[in-house]
C-alpha cells in the first residue's frame, strides 16, 4: 500500500524547485504515495522567509504555495484545535513551533515526514530525504 506523507517546509521548497536534497528514492515515495500534505503553517514558514530576505521566489508567497499545492497535487493539512493542543503536549526535542504542528500532524495521520530535521525522529516518525 502507498505511504501517506507529509512535506516538512524544507521539503515542500526542495519538491518545487527539484533540488536535489529530495533523494530519488524519496521522490519515488511522493510519486507514489496516495496522499501527500502540506501544513497550513508551510504557507506561514513560506512567507515569513521571504519577509526576512531568506528566501526568494518567482511568485508572491501565497500565489507560490497556492501554484505549488496545485502543480504537486498536494492536500494541505489544517491547523486543528486537535494539532494545535498535540503540540504543546509532545515531548520537547524540538523548540519549533512550526514543526511541532507538523509534528503533530504526522502523529494523528501517521504519516511519514520528508525533511532534513533528524529531530523529528524522536517523535517515532518515519522520515524520508
Amino acid at each position: 500500500m502507498p505511504k501517506r506523507l507529509i512535506l516538512d517546509t524544507c521539503g515542500l521548497v526542495w519538491l518545487v524547485s527539484g533540488d536535489k536534497k529530495i533523494s530519488r528514492p524519496t521522490r519515488r515515495e511522493i510519486d507514489a504515495a496516495s496522499v501527500v500534505y502540506v501544513s497550513a503553517i508551510s504557507a506561514w514558514e513560506v512567507s515569513l522567509a521571504v519577509a526576512r530576505g531568506q528566501l526568494t521566489l518567482p511568485l508572491p508567497a501565497r500565489d507560490w504555495f497556492e501554484k505549488a499545492v496545485e502543480s504537486h497535487n498536494l492536500s494541505v493539512a489544517a491547523l486543528s484545535v486537535q494539532v494545535l493542543t498535540l503540540a504543546n503536549e509532545l515531548p520537547w526535542h524540538h523548540r519549533d513551533p512550526a514543526d511541532r504542528f507538523i509534528i503533530a500532524t504526522a502523529k494523528l495521520e501517521a504519516l511519514a515526514v520528508v525533511t532534513a530535521d533528524k529531530r523529528f525522529k524522536a517523535y517515532g516518525l518515519e522520515v524520508l530525504c
